[in-house]
């Protein structure tokens, strides 16, 4: 077969040889190989008992491995000799070259594929490679590859730590403003940034990323499990950044190798012809740049995570607790999204209705309590009003003093008409009404006001009723008052409190 031409791959292949064993024959005289052949002959196998047993099984199903043969010889007998498993592959080779049984591989069936129209496809694959830093320590990389199938016009972008969902959705919108437009199809792994579980084929996305693809409505391909060689365009554009750009280059910092590879795609990458079409990436680019949905840029939602809400409404967020309202908590299996932005925790439901945010907490071990959760909000605003509007002898004019406080104090109405219904519990009506005439007239439109000024009307009233009860004389006998049973004390009149709230000094 040697002088036929074959590769020594071929013949360790066609005799089922492993190829360092072809280069030790081959290497041989006619003497050394007659000798071999006679050492052959006269060596016993350890495993010579097994043999028709292999190569029954063998018979049957050709394409089993030696390790499996050696699983189940162990298996089918329980005095197999403790070989090594080495012993055993050199056995089972033995037996499938003896008796012609040769270890049998599928074959796939492979096509000519069309070329695609301008426009309709991309195809998107992640790498990873091992770069060397100016001490010649090791830094990783991962890097996001994009290739329109038609054009060949690439596209990637690294990263110093794994890409996640959102940071992969962030590096689509650089390449579609790379292509200068976006293709109908694009075409994936099936990696679990994108995709959970293809279910049958409806496929079950990632949160985010169905929430981008609803955005940006391309249509989706995932490659089968173990099937890269379905999108080879891409496949082979990874092996090109490796082989081409990545070998013998020296790593000092992140946005520098970004640089560097912006400027490799447009001197290289894109600007020499593909091996495959023959043509010019960048030529082909600027007619299929044409076919592409023009690109607009879209919002990216800020990254979430889902956490598991306790039964007290508590969630736990890197070491901290942070109240949730009451009612939250659904039973067993409730979650919710949390984002952080600006120093603050935003907390959504699963459909992404805000719930609340809470300030956070830079120590450790810390219970951040929204006091506002504890209230019972069951009831709304406007029945709230209408309750504590009977209260009143005139129920309409309170109505529209209780709706201005809602104008001028939205965040904080449930607490003013709580302070306000326990105020009218502690005073009378027509000292209520009062107040309510006062406020009004003055635009004080606050219900710690109120109550200030109700008691500030009860005092004066109390002071009124003091001066009119009949005075005690200090010598009964004598009939006559001193000075002091004439003496008035000062008091605070209403009037003065208005001057006050009028700015006065």
């Amino acid at each position: 077969m040697n002088r036929e031409g074959f590769s020594k791959s071929k013949i360790s292949q066609y005799l089922v040889i492993n190829r360092r064993t072809v280069n030790r024959i081959l290497s041989m005289d006619e003497m050394q190989f007659e000798a071999f052949i006679e050492s052959l002959s006269q060596r016993s196998k350890e495993l010579s008992y097994y043999e028709d047993w292999v190569k029954s099984k063998l018979e049957m199903y050709q394409e089993t491995s030696a390790a499996q043969m050696h699983d189940w010889l162990m298996e089918h007998f329980p005095d197999f000799p403790g070989v090594t498993a080495k012993t055993v592959y050199n056995f089972v080779m033995w037996v499938r070259q003896k008796h012609h049984l040769p270890q049998t591989r599928p074959i796939r069936e492979y096509n000519a594929v069309e070329e695609l129209p301008y426009g309709l496809q991309a195809q998107v694959d992640f790498g990873q490679y091992n770069m060397r830093d100016g001490l010649a320590k090791r830094v990783k990389v991962w890097f996001f590859a994009m290739s329109l199938s038609r054009s060949r016009y690439k596209f990637i972008f690294f990263s110093d730590i794994p890409f996640t969902s959102h940071t992969a959705i962030e590096t689509h919108e650089r390449a579609f403003s790379f292509f200068n437009g976006v293709p109908d199809q694009i075409v994936y792994d099936q990696d679990k940034l994108f995709l959970t579980d293809e279910n049958r084929g409806d496929l079950l996305l990632t949160s985010a990323f169905k929430d981008y693809c609803r955005e940006r409505k391309f249509h989706l391909h995932f490659c089968r499990k173990a099937d890269p060689e379905s999108k080879g365009k891409i496949e082979n554009v990874v092996k090109y950044v490796k082989q081409n750009f990545l070998y013998n280059r020296p790593f000092s910092d992140i946005s520098l190798l970004n640089t560097e590879a912006l400027a490799w795609l447009l001197r290289t990458a894109n600007a020499k012809p593909h091996a495959g079409t023959q043509k010019i990436p960048f030529n082909e680019w600027c007619i299929e740049q044409l076919s592409l949905t023009p690109f607009i840029a879209v919002a990216i939602k800020p990254p979430t995570s889902l956490y598991a809400v306790r039964k007290d409404n508590i969630i736990s967020w890197k070491g901290n607790f942070y109240t949730l309202p009451s009612g939250t908590y659904k039973g067993r299996g409730t979650q919710v999204s949390v984002s952080q932005t600006d120093g603050l925790l935003s907390i959504y439901s699963l459909t992404g209705t805000p719930i609340c945010s809470s300030v956070l907490s830079t120590e450790k071990g810390k219970t951040i309590i929204n006091t506002d959760h504890k209230r019972d909000k069951s009831g709304k605003i406007q029945q709230l009003i209408s309750d504590i509007s009977l209260l009143f002898d005139n129920p309409v004019l309170s109505m529209q003093y209780m709706a201005q406080i809602h104008k001028e104090k939205p965040r904080y109405i449930r607490d003013q008409l709580i302070l306000l219904r326990q105020t009218l519990g502690v005073f009378n009506k027509a000292l209520i009404d009062k107040t309510l005439q006062y406020c009004i007239e003055m635009q004080v439109f606050s219900a710690n006001d109120f109550k200030s000024v109700a008691e500030s009307f009860l005092k004066e009233q109390s002071q009124i009723e003091a001066f009119k009860l009949k005075p005690i004389l200090t010598n009964p006998l004598s009939g006559i008052m001193s000075d002091v049973a004439t003496y008035q004390p000062m008091k605070s009149s209403i009037y003065d409190y208005e001057h006050l709230m009028q700015g006065g000094n």
